[in-house]
């Protein structure tokens, strides 16, 4: 199973989007895909109509050995289950600084848990804390998307100087902008020379787009409710490029 994480320390940058839509098209490609919501604010399982609410402690699932399995839900798309978030995921970090390697508990249970499915993808919170170093150390391809601002591009420099300083190794870090307009001269530029030592840029970006927003309206992704607009024709091809890194 191969673990793709969706990341980065800022909010609204759309990694709940690409979260969901990426699981759409890797089960549309046959792919058993799994989306874990570790964000409190539970989007992912809200866009999947999944009730937030789960059955177990996640604290003790993670930490305790339990399992995790009867808290997956399956969702309307073939191969794509979630296990879902609520707002409980909020103490997380707290749950996590109580333990002995408070660093990778989320790498061990990985081992024991979500057996029979080719892809997990993780939709994170945003922010750096206990939470976000066991995801991205427990992943092996970390995608940052980033909107084209000087103030976006400066966080994935913040992030990878922390990465550096936690000395976390084995994780391949992939960028690609999100909320593209290549009407602006100002987007093309930061884009088009974006640089970032240790990141992957990718050539796919993800338009600004109507039809992204009304995801919220349909509770679905973009190409179940606009399969020929620009957005579903986008998250395509970043499934294609993200899939041809981990195979």
């Amino acid at each position: 199973m191969k673990v793709v994480s969706v990341f980065n320390i800022k909010g609204g940058v759309g990694k709940t989007a690409a979260s969901v839509n990426l699981a759409y098209f890797a089960g549309l490609a046959g792919c058993k895909t799994l989306v874990w919501d570790l964000d409190p604010q539970a989007a992912c399982t809200y866009y999947f109509r999944v009730k937030p609410k789960i059955k177990k402690d996640i604290g003790k699932a993670l930490t305790k050995g339990n399992s995790l399995d009867k808290s997956i839900k399956a969702t309307d798309f073939d191969n794509v289950d979630i296990l879902p978030s609520d707002f409980s995921y909020r103490n997380l970090d707290i749950v996590l600084g109580e333990q002995k390697k408070p660093k990778r508990v989320i790498q061990a249970a990985l081992k024991r848990a979500f057996e029979g499915y080719d892809l997990l993808l993780v939709d994170s919170p945003p922010g750096i804390g206990l939470l976000s170093e066991n995801i991205i150390r427990a992943s092996d391809v970390m995608l940052m998307p980033l909107i084209p601002t000087v103030l976006s591009v400066r966080t994935c420099g913040m992030l990878m100087e922390h990465l550096r300083s936690e000395r976390i190794r084995g994780t391949e870090v992939c960028a690609f902008f999100s909320m593209m307009d290549r009407r602006k001269k100002m987007h093309r530029d930061i884009a088009d020379s974006f640089s970032e030592k240790g990141v992957r840029a990718l050539d796919s970006w993800i338009p600004y787009s109507a039809d992204v927003e009304k995801m919220g309206l349909h509770r679905s992704p973009v190409a179940e409710f606009a399969p020929k607009s620009s957005a579903a024709r986008s998250f395509a091809g970043l499934w294609e490029e993200v899939n041809s890194i981990i195979k």
